[in-house]
């Protein structure tokens, strides 16, 4: 199980919804959040100058995640330079160092690691069009680097993007057990409409396992967007779809159980009834097993409260 670790999340200008910064309250790396449209607001800040790595996040045209990671000497030149260059981005989470103690060396380096390790995860497409050479780094800043991409992988994934953080299952996201309490991982299985798929809870959806079938075809009243996200994912290499049906040949988490249903079969499906236990038990059954299984605290009556006093 992972440390607890206290977040600060700062509001320069006090809205949520505008550029948050995120930091670790015992360490150096600071994280800023900036949306596309606030870019300008960044740019007026000192930190823009700054040496530093960044992540542009957006999922067009197909839903799919996307991702560019870079690295420079002016974070905020170098964002403004991708406006014109790269139109798929919403949004850019910036790491710099809270001590402005990052160099060239620092941060090509910290690029390298983000690049192999967003591509050991296969969380988001990159759009890195050539993967960056490991530049030369002296131990004892390569083990600094990597301390401090632990610390970014934290931040990002507080901030919503969790790039540089593997696929959790929900057995191994808190205390070792799954959704009804037990200490093993509970496999799911989804059968509907011919499709043979096999899957996990997670925190953030519902990872579908490679070698999960599903259907050929799509149905005439499904949504256009359900055909769309199959060929976009045909197209990255996570499912093949020929005569054999839809095939998933690499793990992948989507954001619900029903848009993995969606997917496998082809149209519209509730798949927290769909998705099923060894047992048949939903899993709309076992969150309610999970909750009805809590014991609840007793509240004393008011008689009571006014008597101990």
């Amino acid at each position: 199980m992972a440390n607890a670790q206290t977040i600060q999340i700062f509001l320069p200008k006090g809205n949520p919804s505008g550029i948050r910064v995120a930091s670790l309250t015992t360490r150096t790396v600071r994280v800023f959040e900036v949306p596309r449209s606030l870019l300008r607001d960044f740019l007026e800040m000192s930190e823009s100058n700054q040496v530093g790595v960044y992540y542009l996040f957006g999922s067009e045209p197909a839903d799919i995640p996307q991702c560019y990671i870079g690295q420079s000497g002016s974070v905020g030149e170098r964002l403004k330079q991708h406006t014109g260059q790269k139109e798929f981005w919403t949004k850019a989470l910036v790491a710099v160092s809270l001590t402005n103690e990052w160099t060239s060396t620092h941060v090509a380096y910290l690029e390298w690691l983000s690049i192999n390790r967003a591509k050991q995860y296969g969380r988001f497409e990159l759009q890195n069009g050539n993967a960056a050479s490991n530049p030369f780094t002296p131990a004892p800043l390569e083990a600094d680097c990597r301390e401090f991409l632990d610390t970014i992988a934290v931040l990002l994934a507080t901030l919503g993007a969790p790039i540089l953080e593997p696929v959790l299952k929900t057995s191994d996201a808190g205390d070792g057990r799954n959704t009804i309490g037990e200490p093993a991982s509970e496999v799911l299985y989804f059968k509907e409409g011919g499709c043979s798929a096999t899957g996990h809870q997670t925190p953030e959806g519902l990872l579908v396992a490679a070698g999960s079938k599903g259907r050929l075809e799509v149905r005439d009243s499904a949504y256009p967007s359900i055909s769309r996200r199959r060929d976009a994912l045909q197209a990255e290499g996570i499912v093949t779809i020929d005569a054999e049906g839809l095939i998933f040949v690499k793990d992948y988490l989507f954001n619900s159980p029903s848009m993995a249903g969606t997917v496998l079969i082809g149209g519209n499906i509730n798949g927290r009834n769909s998705w099923k236990d060894s047992l048949g038990n939903s899993i709309n059954d076992l969150e309610r097993a999970a909750l009805d299984s809590v014991r609840k605290t007793s509240v004393p009556q008011q008689n009571e409260i006014e008597f101990k006093k």
